[in-house]
C-alpha cells in the first residue's frame, strides 16, 4: 500500500525558516493534487496550501508570502517552504496526495515555533 512519509518538522524560533518533504513510498499515478494541512491545538484541521497536476499553486491568507509549496512530480513529492514562521504556525502538519481514485495522508509531522 502507498504510504507518504513526511520529514523536516522540529522546534524552531519566530522567524525561523523549515522545509517539510513529504514522499509517496511508491509511484503514484494520476495525481491531480498535492497538499498541506495543519491542526493546531484545540482547533479544526485546515488547509494550508495546494499544488495542482498542473503547478497552479494556491496558499492560505494567514501563510501568504510566508509559505510556499512545491512538488517534484518525479518523485512523488510536495515540499512546504515555511519562512518567517510564527507561534501562531504551531501544528501538526499533514500531507495529502490526490489521485484519480482516491487521496493518501501523511501521518504528520510537528512543528513547533517557540517565542
Amino acid at each position: 500500500q502507498v504510504q507518504l512519509v513526511e520529514s523536516g518538522g522540529g522546534l524552531v524560533q519566530a522567524g525561523g525558516s523549515l522545509r517539510l518533504s513529504c514522499a509517496a513510498s511508491e509511484r503514484i499515478l494520476s495525481i491531480n493534487a498535492m497538499g498541506w494541512y495543519r491542526q493546531a491545538p484545540g482547533k479544526q484541521r485546515e488547509l494550508v496550501a495546494t499544488i495542482t497536476r498542473g503547478g497552479r499553486t494556491n496558499v492560505a491568507e494567514s501563510v501568504k508570502g510566508r509559505f510556499t509549496i512545491s512538488m517534484d512530480n518525479a518523485k512523488n513529492t510536495v515540499y512546504l517552504q515555511m519562512n518567517s514562521l510564527k507561534p501562531e504556525d504551531t501544528a501538526v502538519y499533514f500531507c495529502n496526495i490526490a489521485g484519480a481514485y482516491r487521496s493518501y495522508w501523511g501521518q504528520g509531522t510537528q512543528v513547533t515555533v517557540s517565542s
